[in-house]
């Protein structure tokens, strides 16, 4: 259900967020697991994106799923101000690149993310990145809980606890696979769950922004995305010891593909 993008075409999403490469990387490897899995679904018309990420982007790759799946309403919960506002001048600044083009996803300042009662339920599918790590083990549960009320599908994305090496770059809290596994199973959700994006270059490098304007349109860098995304292709074929260690993202889809 989801088109073809390569790693440079969303590296556009990226740089309006004010991210790099690494960040186009992750939503190419998102979108390998989501493609799979949204096979065979029914089309998503109503969706929500339950918290924007704590400190990296702003989602906007959730926003182009959205709009692939045809969304006719697209909901935008979060319980930092901030995080919403920072989120809107993303989505200004794809649409002025020509992405997201009609766009208009309503953003929703939630004054308890744990229960969202400013939301109704209905929702075909509920994806959430880089949001429970932020969250105690009860108020994590409380989350996932509500998730489970407001939507028939549920994805979640999470920095790997058993990296520390991105964790502690990064300086983001982390998920054991295990953990968010137990995590679901708690709530009574059948999951799939699993390690991705591991890219081969060293976690935390920075650019200047000048730096990531050039690699937009530098023939060299598309290159070497190109062969990114046959890397990010083979990552489920790494052993699951070399993917626990290295992976930056955990993630579980629910209901499971196979459902």
């Amino acid at each position: 259900m989801l088109t073809f993008r390569s790693i440079k075409s969303l590296y556009r999403l990226a740089f309006a967020e004010g991210e790099g490469i690494g960040t186009a990387y992750e939503y190419f490897a998102k979108r390998l697991v989501l493609g799979r899995w949204l096979t065979g679904r029914a089309r998503a018309k109503r969706v929500l994106i339950a918290g924007l990420p704590e400190k990296y982007g702003s989602s906007l790759d959730f926003l182009l799923i959205a709009q692939e799946l045809g969304a006719t309403e697209i909901v935008v919960a979060e319980d930092r101000p901030s995080a919403l506002e920072k989120g809107r001048q993303g989505l200004v600044a794809a649409q002025a690149m020509g992405e997201l083009s009609g766009l208009q996803p309503q953003f929703v300042l939630c004054s308890d993310l744990e229960r969202m009662p400013e939301l109704t339920p209905g929702f075909d599918v509920c994806l959430g990145s880089e949001v429970l790590q932020r969250l105690s083990a009860a108020a994590g549960q409380r989350y996932v809980t509500t998730l489970t009320k407001l939507a028939r599908a549920i994805v979640l994305f999470a920095p790997n606890g058993d990296n520390p090496s991105h964790t502690n770059i990064s300086g983001l809290s982390g998920l054991r696979l295990t953990d968010l596994q137990a995590l679901l199973q708690t709530v009574g959700a059948r999951a799939e769950v699993g390690y991705i994006d591991m890219p081969p270059f060293p976690p935390g490098i920075t650019r200047s922004a000048v730096q990531r304007q050039q690699a937009s349109s530098g023939r060299l860098e598309g290159m070497v995305m190109w062969g990114l995304a046959y890397y990010a292709r083979l990552e489920r074929l790494f052993p699951i010891k070399w993917r626990r260690h290295y992976s930056h993202i955990v993630y579980a889809l629910t209901p499971p593909a196979s459902s």
